[in-house]
């Protein structure tokens, strides 16, 4: 006879703070809580599934800077300077190694075109005051010897870092598992659950139960929007934007662990590529608006790897081993919303876009202050959710108890 297969863990009918989405965000948030005292549940249907899954790391504070993002860069730099001691107590924590590896990226241009971009990119990153420089060409092939023989312009970001996504997931999980205080729950929610007076009080989920909590906690990326379509008084204009990335082995050339994280741009067409220690060489940086429909396209999969190999013409020889292809939640203005909505009990973590590991320490010591009470770090300011609210639109007045 077969056995029988085993009972759904239990998942407390209440508790302190509810966390919709379990990618690195949500269980950052759930990770905060739990270390403040407070009983935590996670939802998600595929925790650490998301666009966790398929990010590659990088923590670029620098080389991310763009035209029109200002306020977005001063984010980014204090969430990286935050990542050191991040990393340090969630290892400790865990027992797992979360990858953080300081690099440097060098950013290099394909050809003159491209090293106009990367002149002017460069100009606009030296105005804000950020530590990048061009280097000489002979010094770029220094410090990556595998590049190409089409290299038209070269700039070096020392105190960049990247950190493994999927290992920093794996740690987070494993410290709510060790914490009786904390659950992960494999469900889907699909709405807020409000009282008479209009807080948010807890969710529903798509098997018909009802969870209720002090404080929720939304974190469900490219969702979120959906899940407050009841709470009108909230903005979320979170849209999807899809990003592919492909995972290469290269356990059987060492030499690609010793490459700094590589950033190019290809007729005018971005790529990097992020060589980790243990073997690992991801490659990324396709941007479409919208989710996902049908897994990978061929076409996204020929035009990384096509670009790529423009720049490192050695990553023909490595095998292909993984290709993952996942939403972003992008926001109009590019910056995440993280703190209280303006509703009591509803605290905002989404919105995150392309920067959602970068900015997962600042999101913490947001959370961290929000939970306690206390004043979020200077540096959040620019990610208060309320930034986006109508100015017809009347928001109660306080934030979650």
């Amino acid at each position: 006879m077969p056995h029988p297969a085993h009972p759904p863990p239990a998942v407390p009918a209440r508790g302190d703070v509810l966390v919709v989405g379990g990618g690195i965000i949500g269980l950052t948030a759930a990770w905060r809580a739990s270390l403040a005292g407070l009983h935590v549940v996670v939802l998600d249907p595929d925790p650490g599934g998301g666009a966790t899954h398929a990010a590659a790391g990088m923590l670029a504070p620098v080389s991310e800077a763009e035209h029109g993002e200002h306020a977005l860069a001063r984010v980014n730099l204090a969430s990286a300077g935050l990542w050191a001691p991040f990393a340090r107590e969630l290892t400790q924590a865990s027992g797992i190694d979360v990858g953080l590896t300081a690099s440097g990226t060098l950013s290099v241009a394909y050809d003159a075109a491209d090293a106009q971009r990367c002149r002017e990119l460069l100009a606009l990153q030296r105005s804000w005051g950020l530590d990048v420089r061009e280097v000489p060409l002979a010094q770029a092939r220094e410090r990556a010897p595998l590049l190409g023989p089409h290299v038209a312009a070269a700039t070096w970001a020392p105190g960049e870092q990247h950190v493994d996504p999927r290992a920093a997931a794996r740690a987070l999980r494993a410290v709510l598992a060790a914490d009786a205080r904390a659950s992960v729950v494999s469900a889907t929610a699909t709405s807020l659950l409000r009282d008479a007076r209009g807080d948010v009080v807890g969710v529903r989920t798509d098997d018909g139960v009802t969870l209720r909590a002090d404080v929720v906690v939304l974190a469900a990326g490219a969702r979120a929007a959906a899940l407050v379509r009841d709470v009108p008084e909230v903005a979320v204009p979170v849209r999807p934007v899809a990003g592919t990335t492909l995972r290469l082995d290269a356990r059987a050339a060492p030499w690609f662990a010793d490459l700094p994280v590589l950033r190019g741009t290809v007729q005018q067409r971005p790529v990097y590529l992020v060589p980790r220690t243990d073997g690992e060489v991801v490659v990324g940086a396709t941007s479409d608006e919208g989710a996902p429909a049908h897994g990978t396209r061929a076409g996204d999969v020929f035009a990384l790897l096509r670009d790529a190999r423009a720049l490192v013409p050695g990553i023909d020889e490595l095998p292909l081993v993984d290709v993952t292809t996942r939403a972003r939640p992008a926001t109009p203005d590019h910056l995440p919303l993280i703190g209280p909505s303006g509703v009591p009990g509803l605290v905002l973590a989404t919105g995150h876009h392309r920067n959602g590991v970068l900015q997962t320490p600042l999101t913490a010591a947001t959370l961290d202050a929000v939970l306690a009470g206390t004043t979020p770090p200077e540096a959040a300011r620019a990610c208060d959710p309320r930034r986006l609210l109508s100015p017809t639109t009347t928001a109660p007045s306080g934030g979650p108890a």
